[in-house]
């Protein structure tokens, strides 16, 4: 009876641990389900780089214009993204020895706190952007990028709204080849941020999205950039603000040969942009500004140029001394401009040649914002020594 009774608990209990057969077979269909989904994504892992960069190829080259070139595709799955090496965008007429585009890397990816206001959008970043623009008499051997479909470029290789972009250590350069001296104006270091173009946070105020960038004219100066903008708004509607401090001018010598048959011996070169434009309708002002400027030496120009070019010096050498600001040895002016969406644009001559004799003779203008703002939205531009009331649109 004891044995019996021993017995009889022992068996109730060894069975009562035992998984039942429906619960063994569920928990190998979750096993199976999970090794599947590491097979996928392992084999996902190694074919998809070569799918992606198959497709990127042919949206690339769909240009007829422009040929492109990548390196290495890299998925990263995780993080819903995927990046691009070495790309490298040229023209295919012409002989252009550099590209309109190339990159170290560009990633496009999902903006993963976007999602906190229930929006699927995406982000790019680019490091070490280059972009070439080429100037020459043939249109065949020039390269601006005009009339390509960029925008649309981008939207083939992201399926969502891009909503941030990234610049990282990039350039740009402006160069010609066909000049007696070769020309290469360019911004090196260049770093920028694009923000909100989707308006993720349903702000009400026309201009939402917000571009910042700063970066070196010639290794050198200073260059800085805000802009407010309507990515929506069907015609241009954007505030853009621009400075540029202590360029040394004799770096763009190639330049003023080029294209102003003249060059600078010595100075500094200021300039200050501000433009609004609403629904296409587009007005600022442009002040540029040349301190300790010398462009004329009689024994260095008489040896060097000739009969023309050294008249020509003379006479610019004559102007920018004679209406210089002599206090602060500056010669500058301020040129108000306006344009329409149809193409029409204009300037004012005569306001243009009165702010001339202005900063000569009146007050010298200082390089910061007119109206007295020195400061917009982090954009630094003072504070000056001296006040400047006279604005943009104010006679001299």
């Amino acid at each position: 009876m004891a044995a019996g009774d021993d017995s009889k608990p022992g068996a109730a209990t060894d069975g009562s641990h035992r998984p039942k057969p429906s619960t063994r077979l569920r928990r190998w269909r979750i096993f199976l389900l999970i090794l599947i989904l590491i097979l996928i994504l392992g084999v996902g892992r190694a074919f998809l780089p070569s799918i992606v960069r198959d497709y990127v190829n042919r949206t690339l080259d769909r240009n007829p214009l422009y040929s492109g070139r990548i390196g290495d595709v890299q998925i990263h799955l995780l993080r819903g993204a995927y990046s691009i090496q070495d790309i490298r965008l040229s023209k295919t007429t012409g002989n252009i020895p550099v590209p309109l585009f190339a990159a170290k890397r560009v990633e496009f990816a999902l903006q993963w706190n976007a999602l906190v206001h229930r929006r699927i959008v995406g982000r790019v970043l680019m490091e070490e952007p280059e972009l070439n623009f080429v100037d020459a008499p043939d249109e065949g051997e020039s390269q601006s990028g005009a009339g390509g479909p960029w925008l649309q470029l981008i939207r083939d290789l992201f399926p969502f709204t891009i909503n941030r972009a990234v610049i990282q250590n990039g350039s740009a350069h402006f160069r010609a080849y066909q000049k007696k001296e070769p020309v290469d104006v360019y911004l090196s270091q260049l770093d920028a941020t694009i923000d909100n173009l989707g308006n993720i946070h349903n702000q009400t105020t026309p201009l939402v999205s917000t571009i910042q960038a700063n970066a070196l004219v010639m290794d050198q100066a200073k260059l800085e950039l805000k802009m407010t903008l309507d990515p929506f708004s069907y015609k241009p509607t954007f505030h853009l603000v621009l400075r540029l401090m202590n360029l040394d001018v004799v770096k763009i010598n190639n330049l003023a040969l080029a294209y102003g048959k003249f060059d600078f011996k010595r100075g500094w070169f200021d300039l200050v942009v501000e433009a609004d434009s609403k629904e296409g309708q587009l007005h600022g002002y442009v002040k540029p500004l040349f301190r300790d400027l010398k462009v004329f030496s009689l024994t260095h120009d008489l040896k060097e140029d000739n009969v023309l070019q050294f008249f020509w010096q003379a006479l610019v050498g004559v102007v920018t001394t004679v209406f210089k600001n002599q206090p602060h040895d500056q010669f500058g002016t301020l040129i108000p401009f306006s344009a329409e969406a149809s193409g029409r644009s204009s300037t004012d001559i005569l306001a243009t040649l009165g702010n001339l004799l202005r900063n000569a003779f009146v007050r010298a203008y200082l390089p910061k914002l007119e109206g007295g703002q020195e400061e917009y939205d982090g954009l630094q531009f003072g504070p000056p020594d001296l006040t400047d009331p006279i604005s943009a649109g104010d006679p001299p």
